[in-house]
């Protein structure tokens, strides 16, 4: 049966915003997008959604729902390195089942906020049949960490037999966690394989202090971990630049953060076609800083929008982290924000279907109602007023 919704505002995102547009929707796909002025539009059941906005449903390019339960629990306050060593302490405390119990929780918050596909990272696969039978679409990134070059071979035939396992209903990629916390002899097999499709990149001054220098708060962090001794020779140069060298800065992948960037780092990232994933809340929330995202989107590269993990933000609803982003750089238009959170994170994913309201795209929809008429429909989405929620048909 054909549908047709109507609302205030329609923001397709692939076409200025349409007053009082009308979308139709059937067997689950989008079959016409007009306005009032438009005389072709076909005739079916109408569903009225009222003042507010219409958009396609929010696509979440990067967060670790596994972590969901360490939420509240973690020290923010003693910059990066410190909260890292936190997170690897407190992770393993909980048992299975609560661990379970709260990545079906965070499943069920990130639906609840107009997301329809997620870019999940995860170390242990072990939620893979919750999202299988959630509402998302998910891509899930099989993160791979390991400093110890003699390490390198037995975490990636791990990480294949994982691979070869049983139909989980979703699609697996490898990624690699970050270029301090990965040895170039792993990086070298993930390269083998095509990958790595994602990692956290240039997140931290940490970060990039070890790999132009060998010390610092990372250094000392992997001393406690017995791991200080292990063979390493600085490459002097920025976290960016070291793994486009060694041939692991490719097109198509997710790059999270990207937080230390120079012009140089920028124009490495679009040239290779990377996607980066800005998440705002959580680079706040640690202590980092922010990317520089209007230099980003000068350099010409590819962006989209996360919330990272429960572990670093309060929330698990994407339209913070756009509102974040607005109030950060309040000269960024708001249609290039909410095209990162929409089209930009369903590129970044490799989603075709999802990401714009267009004929032939998936009836994927989320509707933020609004108590009178927006002047600026993507204004009112990262305004802080807007709450989405996925739209039932």
């Amino acid at each position: 049966m054909l549908t047709v919704l109507t609302a205030g505002w329609v923001v397709p995102v692939s076409r200025p915003p349409i007053r009082d547009g009308r979308v139709a929707v059937e067997n689950g796909r989008i079959t016409w997008v007009g306005g009032p002025a438009d005389s072709d539009g076909p005739e079916g059941e109408v569903h009225d959604l009222g003042l507010g906005v219409l958009l396609p449903g929010l696509v979440n390019a990067h967060c670790h729902l596994e972590l969901s339960h360490l939420k509240g629990r973690l020290d923010r306050s003693g910059g990066f390195a410190h909260w890292v060593e936190d997170l690897v302490a407190t992770r393993g405390r909980d048992g299975p089942g609560p661990v379970r119990a709260a990545t079906a929780r965070g499943i069920r918050e990130v639906e609840s906020t107009g997301t329809v596909a997620v870019g999940d990272v995860s170390n242990e696969l072990a939620h893979l049949d919750l999202l299988a039978r959630s509402s998302l679409t998910a891509v899930v990134f099989h993160e791979l960490l390991g400093w110890n070059p003699a390490r390198a071979a037995a975490i990636m035939e791990d990480a294949d037999a994982r691979l070869k396992g049983p139909e989980r209903g979703v699609e697996i990629r490898l990624a690699a966690h970050a270029p301090h916390s990965v040895s170039p002899d792993l990086f070298a097999e993930l390269i083998k394989r095509g990958g790595p499709a994602a990692i956290h990149l240039a997140e931290s001054a940490e970060e990039a202090r070890f790999l132009l220098r060998g010390d610092g708060a990372w250094m000392r962090f992997l001393e406690r971990r017995g791991l200080g001794d292990l063979p390493f020779d600085p490459p002097g140069m920025s976290p960016v630049r070291y793994v486009d060298e060694l041939g692991a800065l490719r097109s198509g992948m997710v790059a999270a953060h990207c937080v230390y960037v120079d012009a140089g780092d920028r124009a490495r990232l679009a040239a290779k076609g990377v996607h980066v994933a800005v998440c705002p809340r959580s680079n706040l929330s640690l202590g980092v800083g922010i990317p520089d995202v209007p230099e980003l989107v000068e350099a010409g590269v590819k962006l989209c929008l996360g919330t990272d993990s429960l572990a670093s933000v309060d929330s698990l609803d994407l339209i913070d982290d756009a509102t974040a982003l607005h109030e950060e750089f309040p000269e960024l238009d708001p249609a290039a924000i909410v095209e990162m959170a929409t089209l930009g994170g369903a590129r970044a994913l490799g989603l075709e279907g999802l990401g714009v309201i267009a004929p032939g795209m998936r009836a994927e929809l989320a509707f933020a109602r609004a108590e009178r008429m927006p002047e600026d429909p993507a204004a009112f989405l990262v305004s802080g007023e807007a709450r989405l929620k996925r739209v039932e048909l």
